[in-house]
């Protein structure tokens, strides 16, 4: 299971995949199911959708 927060390296942000187990350490644990990554010209915007529904965003 990786963990998700705004200590995970961005070299670990990365290499997420489809079908991974993830967690956020608080509510959001699940599989995998989209990854959107994002640049808004400050950070870089990685979120996580999960087969459950819910979203996990981290900004790097």
């Amino acid at each position: 299971m990786i963990r998700l927060n705004q200590d995970t390296p961005s070299e670990v942000l990365q290499e997420v995949k489809k079908g991974d187990m993830v967690t956020d350490t608080f509510s959001k644990t699940g599989l995998v199911e989209q990854i959107d990554i994002s640049d808004d010209g400050l950070y870089r915007i990685y979120t996580f959708h999960l087969v459950t529904g819910r979203t996990i965003e981290i900004k790097k």
